[in-house]
């Protein structure tokens, strides 16, 4: 405005200085002062207009579901929007231009726990390209305050004093110029984490702590937001399919058995494949692999239900109508180019339903981290109780008449141990925050209320009072005073103060994860240790006893690891368990990016184990050399039946 006025004064002054006549000078600086006046009312005008512009415009990025909350929105307006996104643009350039050049190395590790002399860490660390040229292979190098032990994924990790040196796996050794991948750890120092410099393949790194850059390591994989030209294409790729029959297929329970709609007793027998908890916005491994061949293949080699690992962060920005892009190979799925994250995941349920698979989302993490399940509680200072509550409810609201996802794990291993107090999931009859019990309780009736139908997975906590009339606040910081069992297979809970439904009763199932000495050597593994001393210090008492004494069915959410001793002996009783039992269970895992078990599939995310998928076949529910799914209508794969031709357990 200051230059605007600053222009009319010069103006005024040159004609005064050529000796004009008083009365000319007099009516030239009138209308000089009418112009002044009116530039002024303009800007005005402008300024007032440009706010009007940044409220809509903000809620416009807020939620895409809302386009406009009122139907008398003006043609200027319309302009004005236009006009005002060219500038947000631009400065999106900018910040691109300004972007630090060489290699990032990113670190967070926003959950710790004391093990004996060791601070533990859940560690993510995200390495980024901004090289000149893409890196075919590469070799980490940090140094880290008292580092003492490390144990970690998508990588080959080594410790040698306080340096930890990764080199990458076949699946992750190339990142692209401007590209970037994500691995993680559980990491062990005897002070806070520190990491104190960085080096890739020997070039000196900038390291930030904080926010980790995640896996994007294809260039052109820019999702097309021209709705114009792809909304035609995604509705048609999102239409399901014409032998789909909806409302068939809902479970309920009775005692310890799984039952279908007409009383038949079901086998879930599935495997977990996760993506949408890590930061990648949809599965693992479609760098390298094909989303349609990969639903395809898990549903012909038998598994009936896929556990997808999701972050209550990420279901809650799509409730917000945001998009988090999904990192994949888009020239593999090339489909996929014209689909937002969710539609992807809409997409992935389609797959699903046409394969004869059911689905199980699960709220892996509250933050959208692949080392968010290390935190111990379902919500942290960035997702709220609430907000968990919030996923869980828009998740179940979406989908309720969709009954490709027949059951929700409500929370993945809540844990915490005895000295860290309320931080540390607890089971007893409060209403604390930390309490698992009464958290599960609120959470399966904000689901059940919106969709009655769907089973409700409930996982138990780490620690247990071993005397529950003294230590039942769990005041106790001696570990002498607990009982300890895996993160979420701790359900001793059950047997004090089970979980109640109330009228949806028959809607639950108690879900313990299991583990084998390659993941941590327990107390139960020294010694040779067999199926029967497994049964007396670990699963009776944690878990077992409630399908032995028909209190509900279970569901053993993760089992697995490699096929190699020490874990193949742990792995064969497990396995036996199941299978006498017929326990229903989700094998960890599809993905290859494992690091501490492995996967059904390897590097490449195409081919698959076939030692260790032929030591799964045997838990996998068959009839007559037929791999039963549990869909009515539409057979398992290309080698199953539908439930409605099985006879059923």
């Amino acid at each position: 405005m200051s230059d605007e006025k600053k222009d009319v004064n010069s103006q005024q002054e040159n004609v005064g200085k050529k000796g004009i006549n008083k009365k000319l000078i007099i009516a030239f600086a009138g209308m000089g002062a009418v112009i002044v006046g009116l530039v002024i009312a303009l800007i005005l005008v402008a300024t007032s207009g440009k706010k009007d512009v940044d409220s809509s415009a903000s809620k416009a990025e807020s939620s895409s579901a809302v386009a406009s909350e009122t139907d008398d929105t003006s043609e200027e307006d319309s302009v004005a929007d236009e006009s005002e996104d060219e500038p947000d643009d631009e400065e999106e350039e900018s910040k691109d231009d300004k972007k630090e050049k060489g290699f990032i190395i990113s670190y967070s590790g926003d959950n710790s726990w004391q093990d004996g002399d060791k601070v533990m860490t859940g560690m993510e660390i995200g390495i980024e390209n901004n090289s000149d040229e893409a890196l075919k292979e590469w070799t980490l190098e940090l140094e880290i305050d008292q580092l003492k032990s490390c144990d970690g994924w998508n990588g080959n990790f080594k410790v040698k004093g306080n340096k930890l040196t990764v080199t990458n796996v076949d699946y992750n050794g190339e990142i692209a110029k401007g590209g970037s991948t994500s691995i993680g750890c559980n990491i062990g120092t005897g002070t806070k984490l520190n990491v104190k410099s960085a080096k890739l393949n020997g070039v000196e790194c900038t390291v930030k702590k904080g926010k980790v850059s995640q896996n994007n390591n294809n260039n052109n994989n820019n999702q097309n937001n021209d709705k114009k030209t792809t909304e035609k294409d995604v509705k048609k790729l999102l239409k399901r399919t014409s032998k789909a029959k909806q409302g068939d297929d809902w479970l309920h329970t009775d005692g310890s058995k799984i039952l279908d709609k007409d009383g038949k007793e079901v086998w879930l027998t599935g495997v977990n494949w996760f993506g949408y908890n890590t930061g990648t916005n949809t599965f693992d491994g479609l760098w390298n692999s094909e989303l349609v061949s990969s639903v395809e293949a898990i549903a012909d080699h038998g598994f009936n239900l896929i556990r997808v690992p999701m972050s209550a962060e990420l279901i809650n920005q799509w409730s917000e109508g945001e998009y988090p892009k999904a990192n994949y190979n888009n020239a593999y799925n090339e489909e996929l180019n014209s689909m937002n994250s969710l539609e992807i995941f809409d997409y992935f349920l389609k797959l699903a339903e046409e394969n004869g698979l059911k689905v199980m989302p699960d709220i892996h993490s509250a933050e959208t981290n692949a080392s968010g399940h290390t935190v111990n509680l379902w919500y942290t200072d960035k997702v709220t109780v609430k907000d968990y509550y919030h996923a869980l409810e828009w998740l179940a609201d979406r989908y309720k008449d969709n009954d490709t996802i027949v059951a929700f794990d409500l929370k993945n291993e809540p844990h915490g141990k005895p000295n860290e107090g309320d931080a540390a999931a607890i089971w007893n009859d409060s209403k604390d925050a930390n309490n698992w019990k009464y958290v599960a309780e609120a959470a399966a009736s904000k689901v059940l209320a919106k969709n009655p139908n769907v089973l409700i997975m409930v996982e138990g906590i780490e620690i247990y009072p071993k005397n529950i009339k003294k230590n039942g606040d769990y005041s106790s910081t001696n570990s002498d005073d607990y009982y300890f069992n895996w993160w979420g297979g701790n359900l001793r809970g059950v047997k004090d103060y089970p979980i109640d439904l109330g009228k949806y009763q028959d809607k639950l199932v108690y879900s313990p994860h299991d583990y084998g000495p390659t993941v941590y050597q327990q107390p139960w593994f020294e010694g040779d240790y067999t199926y029967k001393s497994l049964m007396k210090d670990c699963w009776k008492d944690n878990w077992f006893y409630i399908q032995e004494q028909d209190i509900a069915p279970l569901l053993i959410g993760e089992w697995g690891g490699f096929m190699t001793e020490p874990n193949l002996t742990w792995m064969t009783y497990m396995r036996k368990l199941i299978k006498d039992n017929h326990v229903n269970h989700t094998f960890w895992c599809f993905n290859a990016n494992s690091g501490d078990t492995g996967g059904l599939v390897k590097d490449d995310f195409v081919t698959w184990d076939e030692e260790k998928y032929d030591f799964v076949k045997e838990v996998l529910w068959q009839e007559g050399g037929k791999f039963v799914g549990l869909d009515h209508a539409i057979p398992l794969g290309d080698n199953g039946i539908t439930l409605k031709k099985a006879k059923g357990l």
